[in-house]
């Protein structure tokens, strides 16, 4: 797989999510990829009691739209290397191979960054451009095709989401993007 980086940081994962109202402006990485963004929902994850963080999914108006994002607000830090070991770990859980999850989960330790409290990680899907990601509004790597993209959103949307209820908080009314399989 090629990867493409920008910057000495890297990227985001793990876990789940809901989040603070967004300004217009923080959206602008978003925007570049997506016209009309808008939130379909928002979650928050918890684990033994601890706020993780809170994610929001976005989809253009037209929610038969394939483009859609996912950002996240951690409320602890945690370093690269663990979010993406994690992230391996929770592509195993959707049915994603030992080998194939061991494989993205080396490739995005090599971009991922320390997170720290406040700060987020936003993944952009585009089937033209695969899943973007960026570190505090910044462009950071890029994994091109569908099969990268659909296991690492799977991780939140797919119906096999160790998360059920944050999946839920996050398609709120509305349905899994095209790119993720499942019952709505």
């Amino acid at each position: 797989m090629k990867i493409i980086s920008q910057g000495s940081t890297a990227l985001w994962l793990s876990l789940a999510l809901l989040s603070t109202p967004i300004s217009a402006k923080s959206l602008a990485h978003i925007e570049g990829v997506i016209n009309q963004v808008q939130p379909q929902g928002t979650g928050r994850l918890n684990f033994w009691g601890f706020h993780v963080y809170d994610a929001t999914l976005y989809r253009p108006a037209g929610k038969d739209s394939a483009e859609f994002a996912l950002d996240i607000k951690y409320q602890k830090s945690f370093s690269g290397a663990a979010i993406a070991s994690r992230t391996a770990d929770e592509m195993k859980g959707i049915g994603i191979s030992e080998a194939q999850s061991a494989i993205w989960g080396k490739e995005l330790a090599a971009v991922l960054p320390n997170i720290e409290s406040g700060q987020t990680l936003t993944g952009v899907y585009s089937p033209k451009q695969g899943t973007t990601f960026f570190y505090d509004g910044k462009k950071i790597a890029q994994f091109p095709g569908a099969d990268f993209s659909r296991a690492f959103f799977g991780i939140w949307l797919d119906s096999k989401t160790s998360v059920p209820k944050l999946r839920s908080e996050l398609l709120g009314n509305g349905c899994p993007p095209p790119l993720i399989t499942g019952a709505c």
